[in-house]
């Protein structure tokens, strides 16, 4: 099964936010290089925010390029042969940790947000993923710092669209 296929499954899967998931799924029916930074159109990226059952705390990168607050992720490389493979790589790339597993179920949100030029959208597939028991995260070449924040302090620091895949996360948990 091809990533483009994998994604298809997994966003007809996906219940909520039906009218976002049909954007997608039109996106991937109308592009067949949907899932690769090249389609110029926007592609699918792959996400996961990083949760610390225990005490109550998600882990935050400060993009580099963007300099905001964000949770794990990024493109579709080659070798991911689905959603959460590219989504865990990219978790496990940024923060360092090995360990993480996938939150069961699937993906917790979708978020498309505009970006500048040539390409014009990411359609992230955004999931939570779980850190084990003392974890210890490790900055990537990605970000400017990694650090974990309180469920309650990351609308402070983070934008809406990350306040909602926490709030998402934590309702999954």
């Amino acid at each position: 099964m091809s990533l483009h296929e994998d994604a298809v499954l997994v966003l007809k899967a996906y219940e909520a936010q039906p009218e976002l998931r049909q954007t997608y799924l039109d996106h991937l029916s109308a592009h067949p290089d949907g899932m690769w930074k090249a389609c110029e159109a926007g592609h699918l990226t792959a996400s996961a925010l990083v949760v610390d059952r225990e005490r109550g705390r998600v882990l935050l990168t400060l993009h580099k390029k963007l300099n905001m607050w964000l949770q794990m992720g990024g493109h579709c490389e080659l070798e991911d042969t689905s959603l959460t493979v590219a989504a865990l790589r990219e978790a496990r790339e940024e923060s360092g940790i090995a360990g993480l597993t996938l939150l069961a179920g699937g993906p917790v949100r979708l978020d498309r947000h505009a970006i500048p030029p040539p390409c014009h959208w990411h359609l992230d597939v955004q999931y939570a993923a779980l850190a084990p028991a003392g974890a210890v995260e490790a900055i990537s070449d990605e970000s400017l710092d990694l650090r974990w924040f309180d469920y309650d302090e990351v609308a402070k620091v983070a934008d809406e669209s990350v306040v909602r895949l926490v709030e998402a996360a934590r309702a999954r948990l």
